[in-house]
């Protein structure tokens, strides 16, 4: 597989209440070293990028009708229509809401399942040892972190 990351930039709007809302870049990542999963990177002004990770399934789900558990939901913001996507991250009693335009989510997660397709993450050649490294990452990146 010559190809092992797909990335890309979108503007979204960080909905910080009914009245107040400012756009902010967000890079989607996703790399073939953990295959269930796609990194969102918020450039919030003023603070570091913060970086959620969450199954790329979920968001594909989530472009379409209304998903998520726990810290991560998706949704289409009008149930009527698939024109916007609503994010919504929450820690404790913190909560996040983030909303994109359906159109670049669904241009980058075509380009990942280019990549690999859904269904198919577990075919990747060595999977067991992929999955060893992206946790060994994930862990070294909580504890840089905190």
């Amino acid at each position: 597989m010559s190809e092992s990351v797909v990335q890309a930039e979108v503007m979204m709007s960080f909905l910080v209440s009914e009245e107040l809302s400012f756009r902010i870049p967000v890079e989607l990542r996703y790399e073939t070293c953990d295959p269930f999963a796609v990194r969102l990177t918020f450039h919030l002004p003023g603070d570091a990028p913060v970086t959620w990770a969450f199954g790329r399934e979920l968001l594909v789900d989530g472009v379409g009708r209304p998903c998520g558990a726990g810290d991560v939901h998706i949704a289409p913001a009008d149930p009527h229509a698939i024109g916007e996507v609503l994010i919504r991250l929450q820690v404790g009693a913190d909560r996040a809401v983030f909303k994109s335009g359906a159109a670049p989510l669904v241009a980058f997660l075509d380009r990942t399942d280019k990549l690999v397709p859904l269904g198919q993450e577990r075919s990747l050649a060595d999977f067991d040892t992929l999955l060893d490294e992206a946790l060994d990452r994930i862990l070294a990146e909580e504890q840089s972190a905190g």
